[in-house]
């Protein structure tokens, strides 16, 4: 497939429909984009060639000759299509999923009826079993169904978990979590929901808690008919939330897999007495270990918490791929829901990401796919060289938001968006966050200021700042792909529930023996996790040990000790 023409890839309307048929496809799906192995079917070479651009650039990999296809991108004639599915069905390996996309930009390029009846398989994704079990059909073109469907969502959500079912399946059989008691904190949704089953299936019991802006209702009315307790509601109050809260933890879990460290920090501030009965927790988040450090060093940590962020699997695909994709993507998406489409800012536009950390690597990464200009904002040297390296402009905060389109904070700190940037902001400026974390846009300071907020569509806001510009909020500031989305795509969730459950495993089999303070995941964790999910993406790894032909120790090279003599200046005596 050819790259697009400069002339192409600079056209706003073809970026702008490129850009909607993605994102529409990933909110459809909550499925992943980076690392499939796709396919444009037709259509004008244009388009075709902006298509291919956009998903190479956020990580996709066109499908060469020979190689099974992930998904088939469908631009020209439903027969060109059906024939497309056809070939791609039968060089697919059993029980891997073909998504096929009609994304016909101005008529149908799938005729739906081709491939016989077909089911619901979640909102906006048609199973087509007459062909095969393992494909689903998605229309650009076509909104998907608004009802919840929140059994469909959680068995599509399951389906695309083969890493964390292997590891569950595992202590299944070993039977370790017999009689453990583990409280689930997290996003409540369907990937979350499969979480707390594949537990339950392992023998645990589980009590779930979540804040009442990251529940879904619906997913957490299907737990409770499984005899999971859940304690969570989406229009609870704030002393509501707290109270909820509580009564999970005086359920006495043994574990807590928690999301922000706030339910750890609460049994510490409210339940102490209940410390010395939990073997510890799992932390998933960078700013819900930064407290728990510094209650650590100030001794004040009654448990060992677990630091699954900083699992590899975790940090490296999680914080930059799942939350690059799905936080950027849910932030385009709400500002196409305004009735003034103009005010949303397209590819070619000039965007400010504030931190380069992993999370921030993976939003600038997602923005320059889309065609944007990206700045990017880091107050550490080291991460602004970084950001200057891998090819963005780099200026300091205040100056760089003066011209921008989008600013999307990343960092995880409060008032990064601080009172000076927002004043500093062109007019119309869109402000969303990506890190997650109260206050990261200082709404409160902005407020004292005299600030005035106006809704003027789902979840945006136009605030207008004394002695500064009127700026488009994104979701008060929260965290755009929890709050306002379905959080991040399913086998990055599925990589992070892993190292979760590895966690897990750890704390019940030797929760006694470690340490009162944030405790690093084991590496094994890592490198089991990493070859089921490459298995998992139709890809293999040279196993531990000896290449077949060669002599090499079974021990690979950073696990051997190394020489410490020189033989540079010949054999030491």
């Amino acid at each position: 497939m050819p790259r697009a023409d400069p002339t192409a890839r600079a056209d706003p309307a073809l970026l702008a429909w490129a850009s909607a048929a993605v994102r529409h496809t990933a909110r459809v799906t909550n499925m992943l984009l980076a690392a499939r192995r796709f396919r444009v079917v037709g259509g004008d070479p244009r388009e075709a060639a902006v298509l291919h651009d956009l998903l190479t650039g956020l990580g996709a990999r066109p499908a060469e000759d020979g190689t099974h296809v992930d998904q088939l991108w469908c631009l020209g004639t439903p027969d060109q299509s059906v024939a497309a599915v056809e070939q791609a069905t039968a060089d697919r390996p059993r029980g891997s999923t073909l998504l096929v996309v009609d994304a016909g930009r101005h008529v149908p390029a799938v005729d739906e009826d081709a491939f016989g009846p077909t089911t619901l398989a979640r909102p906006g994704v048609l199973g087509v079993p007459t062909t095969s079990d393992d494909v689903f059909l998605v229309s650009t073109g076509r909104d998907a169904e608004d009802y919840p469907a929140a059994e469909a969502r959680i068995r599509w959500a399951r389906r695309s978990m083969p890493v964390s079912r292997a590891v569950a399946d595992e202590l299944r059989q070993g039977s370790l979590l017999r009689g453990t008691r583990i409280g689930v904190s997290l996003f409540l949704e369907p990937k979350t929901a499969v979480l707390a089953l594949l537990l339950q299936d392992a023998g645990a019991e589980v009590v779930v808690y979540a804040h009442a802006d990251e529940t879904d209702d619906a997913v957490a009315d299907v737990l409770r008919r499984t005899g999971i307790p859940v304690h969570a509601g989406s229009t609870a109050t704030v002393p509501e939330q707290r109270d909820l809260a509580l009564a999970m933890l005086d359920t006495r879990p043994h574990v807590l897999v928690d999301d922000g460290s706030h339910v750890i920090r609460l049994v510490h501030q409210d339940r102490p007495d209940l410390l010395p009965t939990m073997l510890g927790a799992a932390e998933e988040t960078t700013s819900g270990l930064r407290p728990l450090r510094v209650m650590a060093a100030r001794g004040q940590l009654g448990i060992p918490v677990v630091a699954v962020n900083d699992a590899r699997t975790k940090t490296f695909f999680d914080n930059r791929y799942g939350t690059g994709q799905s936080t950027v993507f849910a932030a385009l998406d709400l500002l196409d829901g305004l009735d003034d489409p103009s005010a949303a800012p397209v590819g070619g536009g000039s965007a400010v990401v504030a931190g380069f950390g992993h999370v921030g690597e993976g939003v600038a990464l997602v923005l320059r796919a889309l065609g944007f200009r990206v700045t990017v904002a880091d107050p550490d040297p080291v991460r602004a060289l970084q950001a200057l390296f891998a090819g963005y402009a780099v200026a300091p905060l205040t100056e760089a938001v003066r011209t921008a389109d989008l600013v999307m904070s990343a960092s995880g700190v409060p008032d990064t968006i601080s009172l000076a940037v927002l004043r500093a902001c062109a007019a119309g400026t869109v402000v969303a966050v990506a890190g997650g974390v109260d206050q990261e846009v200082a709404v409160d300071d902005a407020l004292a200021a005299g600030a005035v907020r106006t809704t003027i569509g789902r979840r945006v806001e136009r605030v207008t700042i004394p002695d500064g510009p009127d700026v488009l909020l994104l979701d008060g500031g929260g965290c755009i792909n929890i709050t306002a989305a379905e959080g991040n795509p399913i086998e990055i969730m599925d990589l992070s529930f892993a190292a979760q459950l590895g966690a897990v495993r750890m704390l019940v089999e030797r929760g006694d023996e470690l340490e009162r303070a944030v405790v690093s995941i084991d590496p094994e964790v890592d490198a089991v996790t990493a070859r089921a999910a490459l298995a998992a993406f139709g890809t293999v790894v040279e196993p531990p040990g000896p290449p077949v032909g060669t002599t090499w120790p079974a021990a690979q090279p950073a696990e051997r000790e190394p020489d410490v003599r020189t033989r540079r200046f010949g054999d030491p005596a």
